[in-house]
């Protein structure tokens, strides 16, 4: 049976600020569950007067989850949703709606929020910044603010929709994953062509004859020397398990080395 909500849109926001300071509040036993808990437990003590309601319910969001943070607040509304709505009787289908979703919404959250977006803003406004552009700088914290914003309007967006989450998204959700995927890595291989400078200043003279070995590298395919170079970084770092902060530290020495000896060029 329903009873009358009593979240209100400032118990929402205030659970989404919780959620932004608690993010770290995690473990290896229940992953972002004491984040959540502490995230929506103001929510709950309005909705449950009752203490043994309370504890009930508090101890539901204690048990495992583990999801994209910047995308779980959508989650953690939708459930707070049918929460109000359902009462102490909705607990189950609670942990049942949080545990089903968590996997594709990470997927969504890690391809879109995490790797792709930051990725395309920050790349425009690097470039935007390497060319002595200062709109680059504002670029990059209108996108953060932005995001932020989407971050806290999360919760009343999943609380609006509820368990229709499910009814309305649910076939689409698997689907809508694997396109941001293609097209996630479709955005990553473009940039390496146009962000990633990387020539040689090796050559070679026969008689009056110079060659250029950038020119006979062009001639055979454009932008190969970035591409080569970050298939090499993706090898050591995902078969070879090199941490990035001794990657960036090669890249570093090598670069220098490789200006000082001539075997790059600007």
């Amino acid at each position: 049976m329903s009873k009358e909500k009593v979240l209100t849109k400032k118990d929402l926001r205030k659970a989404a600020w919780r959620w932004l300071i608690s993010i770290s509040t995690f473990n290896y036993e229940t992953q972002l569950a004491p984040s959540t808990l502490f995230s929506v437990y103001p929510c709950l003590r309005k909705m449950y007067p009752n203490d043994d309601d309370l504890k009930k319910s508090a101890l539901n969001y204690m048990k495992y989850y583990n999801t994209m943070p910047w995308i779980s607040p959508f989650i953690i509304g939708a459930a707070l949703g049918i929460e109000d709505e359902g009462g102490i009787a909705s607990l189950d289908a609670v942990n049942d709606f949080k545990v089903g979703l968590m996997g594709p919404i990470a997927g969504i959250g890690d391809t879109i929020g995490w790797a792709m977006i930051p990725t395309i803003f920050g790349s425009i406004a690097a470039s935007m910044g390497m060319e002595g552009n200062p709109l680059g700088i504002f670029l990059w914290l209108s996108f953060t603010v932005a995001f932020l914003a989407v971050r806290i309007l999360q919760y009343e967006w999943g609380y609006g929709m509820g368990v229709n989450v499910i009814t309305k998204f649910g076939k689409q959700i698997t689907v809508f994953t694997e396109a941001c995927s293609v097209l996630g890595l479709t955005v990553v291989g473009s940039l390496i062509a146009t962000v990633v400078n990387l020539k040689t200043g090796l050559s070679f003279q026969n008689g009056d004859v110079v060659m250029e070995v950038q020119s006979l590298i062009d001639g055979v395919m454009p932008a190969l020397l970035p591409v080569a170079a970050v298939a090499v970084i993706y090898y050591f770092m995902k078969v070879r398990k090199v941490k990035m902060t001794w990657m960036i530290l090669f890249i570093i020495i090598a670069s220098m080395v490789g200006a000082a000896t001539g075997i790059f060029a600007a």
